[in-house]
């Protein structure tokens, strides 16, 4: 095996972690937007976007590709933020 396949043999085991840890993120927001629903609480909440924003650059510790997991990031929150709207307009 060459290098070249090495390494995408890691990606795409890293895109199965990746899959997994989306269901269960996904699995949570769900939960979130029930108790938002039961609670009369609005989607959006920028300080708890902020507040990850903060938490997860300290983790990722990585000057480099701070930029790029920022960009992930709001892909994340956008989707979470459309599927809540999903399950609420359901």
């Amino acid at each position: 095996m060459n290098e070249l396949e090495k390494n995408r043999n890691i990606i795409n085991d890293a895109d199965e972690l990746i899959i997994k840890a989306f269901k269960m993120r996904m699995a949570a927001v769900r939960n979130v937007i029930k108790y938002k629903m039961d609670n009369n609480l609005p989607i959006l909440d920028g300080n708890r976007e902020e507040i990850l924003r903060k938490i997860n650059l300290d983790k990722l510790n990585d000057k480099e590709l701070e930029k790029y997991y920022l960009e992930l990031l709001d892909c994340l929150l956008k989707v979470s933020k459309d599927y809540q709207k999903e399950i609420l307009n359901a």
